[in-house]
């Protein structure tokens, strides 16, 4: 493993078509100035042909060559650690690529020989007589449920196929005889209308291209982690990122074995969701989550509590609700049991059967299917995390189930025989584990997120907007028991996976400070280019403010980024438009109000309020970036995030960096912008002061005055009592600007304190106006 101890980290995401082995090693030199001390690199593993993002594996035992294969992997490696840098690589344990079968061996050799395929125990797939499939894998591609008299028999190859227009799928040994419809009904799947709710396998949520694998088995894990083992073998990575361990059968079990492979110095970090409330569980073999709390909490100390009713009110005008915590509770439950009931009801029906026959209870008069099952949904739509079976949750359940019993007294049987099978603890109670992430996921992030609109940027992975603002004490609590806690979690503020940039999100989280100002500017906005549906309309608004140029020049790049933007924020919003039920009238209308706002006089509107406002946007900007970066955990800079970024959700923020651009920017340092210049001096003020980071102290500090909740400060140092670096920002700007100072000041630590982006000293107590007097932010290094 790399020496230099894990300070930092830089996500890379590789793609076949845009950025490769070869590509990422001609960056090394500039993350090595930059002052990262390890290279963060998305999937590796075989993907399927044209994947941009890696998380469709097909081949878990080789190395992507797309990306330039193990060659290139390890050359890659070699660079890094010639400069003492390490590597970190994203692994997908939960699922793999099927959308192509022919792509993926094990899934081709399962289709094509059903149980008896070495690889029929690896996929999660629903056997049982009465699966709606006669016991066949259930693969829901055709177009309605007749269209299996479309298919043909495809003869151009080696072996005869099963055709369905440019899908293919195997035939069994010594079945290709007859017309296609009886080939077909020999195989052992069976192709199905895609809008039947019949699924005969476990998938990632409710994608049908990504089937779920056993790792619960310790053959299928070996398989699946072949090369991932290999590369600890040969000392080419130094750390983990696993992704959603939530969806495994039994995700502590799984990291145990993990860390036994990964052995205990390596860096193992999960992308796991904490709730509101949700601690993560410390009996887990990891060094923490993927930094979506952290970003949260950066993201709402920030928010000003005073904008909170005004937006409110706006929220009440434009879609009939408040926004607030009550609303997105209720919508929560309705959506959840909305997604358990139809997009996740394969999955239920799937649980039902398991409870049944753990449960030992075979006669369904006395309780039947359809209790059971909305026993299941009535639970598990309560859940308000993403499975409650971590040791820190243990009293959840229960509490729920009464809950539900209380209220559905007419549920008492089935909630009985439900607890039965969860207390035996197998098949049925991981499933329903299971089931609870992947409604919440659905419910939630890939729903409720595009619906509600009082402040959109609180609504981000692991977000809590119902709480609107953080108060500077609990934040310091928070991200001092974080310290102590967990020293070596990842903090984040960009992923491949957030649904708007950090810097998007900082500009419309200013809109807290301004909340009657926006409020009069939307209703003149509104009244020269209605929006077509006004609630949909208010969520746009802010995304259009969010991501609009500096300058007001909207390029074609831009103008299709933002209708591609809102294709998909519309379907996933579900109220005018779905996946499945694409309403393209509405959609255009849509897309013809963005390019009205663009080209008319609201565009130029838009213009001069992001001009008004920017001095407290990059405020907001600029002190999320530092607080991350000298605060407590291993911060990840999202490729590019080390200037302004405008990037909304995936697949706009997958999108190739211009790295030509930032690599001059190290030559000519006078002309960095000042993002840039505080992300590289804060990564370096990491190198140099190891000690003081992970696994440093963090100790609060508040200023003294009338303006003292404008300022977040806090000292990091090898002990409380060896503070060596102060990190310094200002919040509320607004407020602040029409306030004013007044005697504001901030007591430091002994000694002289020289703040490294002006080259000032300061020592003993300082007038705040004197420490922000060029810049939002401060980073002060003891001399």
């Amino acid at each position: 493993m790399s020496a230099l101890p894990l300070l930092s980290t830089y996500r890379l995401q590789m793609r076949g078509d845009a950025f490769t082995f070869a590509d990422a090693t001609a960056v090394v030199d500039y993350l090595d100035a930059l002052g990262i001390s390890h290279v963060y690199l998305s999937p590796i593993l075989s993907a399927t042909t044209g994947s941009s993002h890696g998380y469709d594996v097909v081949d878990p035992s080789t190395v992507s060559s797309a990306l330039g294969g193990r060659a290139g992997f390890e050359q890659l490696v070699q660079e890094v650690r010639s400069r003492g840098m390490g590597v970190i690589v994203d692994i997908v344990p939960n699922h793999v690529g099927v959308g192509d079968p022919r792509q993926n061996a094990w899934w081709w050799d399962v289709l094509r020989r059903g149980r008896n395929s070495a690889y029929a125990a690896f996929f999660d797939i629903d056997w049982s007589a009465d699966n709606g499939a006669d016991g066949r894998i259930a693969l829901p591609v055709l177009g309605s449920a007749d269209a299996v008299e479309e298919l043909t028999v495809d003869r151009s190859g080696d072996e005869p196929l099963l055709a369905y227009y440019d899908k293919r799928f195997p035939i069994a040994p010594g079945t290709d005889n007859g017309t296609a419809t009886e080939i077909h009904a020999r195989q052992a799947y069976r192709l199905v209308a895609w809008n039947s709710g019949l699924i005969g396998y476990r998938r990632f949520f409710t994608v049908d291209d990504l089937a779920a694998v056993r790792v619960e088995d310790p053959r299928v894990f070996d398989a699946v982690h072949a090369q991932v083992a290999s590369w600890i073998d040969d000392d080419l990575v130094d750390g983990l990122r696993v992704d959603h361990p939530d969806g495994l059968a039994d995700p502590a079990e799984y990291l145990a074995r993990l860390r036994a492979l990964a052995g205990p110095q390596r860096w193992l970090v999960i992308e796991k969701i904490l709730a509101e409330g949700e601690p993560l569980d410390l009996t887990l073999p990891v060094d923490g989550t993927t930094g979506y709390d952290a970003l949260d909490e950066l993201a709402a100390v920030f928010v000003d509590p005073r904008g909170e009713p005004a937006l409110t009110a706006l929220s009440r005008t434009f879609t009939g609700n408040d926004g607030d915590a009550a609303w997105l509770h209720a919508q929560e439950r309705e959506l959840e049991r909305s997604v358990l009931e139809s997009g996740l009801a394969p999955e239920v029906n799937r649980l039902v059967r398991a409870i049944r026959r753990e449960a030992a209870v075979t006669d369904e008069t006395a309780c039947p299917d359809e209790s059971l099952r909305e026993a299941v949904i009535a639970v598990a739509a309560r859940v308000p995390v993403y499975r409650a079976d971590y040791a820190p949750l243990t009293t959840m359940l229960p509490g729920i189930v009464g809950e539900v019993a209380r209220e559905k007294p007419d549920l008492e049987p089935a909630l009985g025989i439900f607890v039965r099978a969860l207390t035996i603890g197998g098949e049925a109670a991981a499933r329903f584990g299971q089931i609870c992430g992947a409604a919440t996921a659905k419910a939630v992030e890939d729903c409720l997120f595009y619906r509600a609109a009082r402040l959109v940027s609180l609504q981000e992975v692991g977000g809590q907007p119902g709480r609107f603002s953080l108060g500077a004490t609990q934040f310091h609590l928070s991200w001092a028991q974080r310290a102590q806690r967990l020293p070596r979690a990842m903090t984040t503020l960009s992923t491949h996976d957030t649904k708007r940039s950090e810097d998007v999100r900082a500009r419309i989280g200013v809109l807290s400070q301004v909340a009657e100002l926006w409020a009069e500017r939307l209703r003149e906005w509104n009244a020269l280019a209605p929006a077509p549906d006004p609630a949909i309309g208010l969520f746009f608004w802010q995304t259009l403010f969010g991501a609009w140029p500096v300058d007001g020049v909207v390029t074609t790049e831009l103008r299709e980024r933002l209708h591609d933007y809102a294709t998909k924020a519309l379907r996933e919003n579900g109220t005018r438009s779905t996946w499945t039920d694409v309403d393209t009238e509405f959609e255009g209308a849509v897309n013809n109000w963005i390019d009205a706002v663009c080209d008319g006089p609201v565009g130029e509107a838009l213009t001069e309020l992001v001009a008004e406002l920017e001095p407290h946007v990059a405020a907001v900007s600029l002190g999320q970036k530092l607080l991350q970066l000298l605060g407590p955990g291993v911060p990840d800079v999202y490729q590019g995030t080390e200037l302004w970024d405008d990037s909304l959700v995936d697949p706009d923020n997958r999108r190739p960096v211009d790295f030509g651009i930032r690599r001059g920017l190290l030559e000519e340092p006078s002309s960095a912008p000042t993002k840039f210049t505080v992300v590289q001096k804060a990564l370096r003020l990491r190198r140099d002061r190891p000690e003081s980071f992970v696994g440093g102290a963090y100790v609060p500090m508040f200023a003294v005055g009338p303006g003292a909740e404008n300022v977040l400060a806090f000292g990091r140092g090898p002990s409380a009592e060896d503070l060596d670096v102060l990190a310094l920002s200002l919040r509320h700007t607004v407020a602040l600007e029409a306030a004013g100072w007044g005697d504001t000041v901030l007591p430091l630590p002994l000694g002289s304190w020289t703040d490294v982006f002006s080259g000032r000293r300061f020592s003993g107590t300082v007038r705040s106006a004197d420490l922000f007097g060029a810049l939002p932010v401060a980073a002060l290094v003891r001399d």
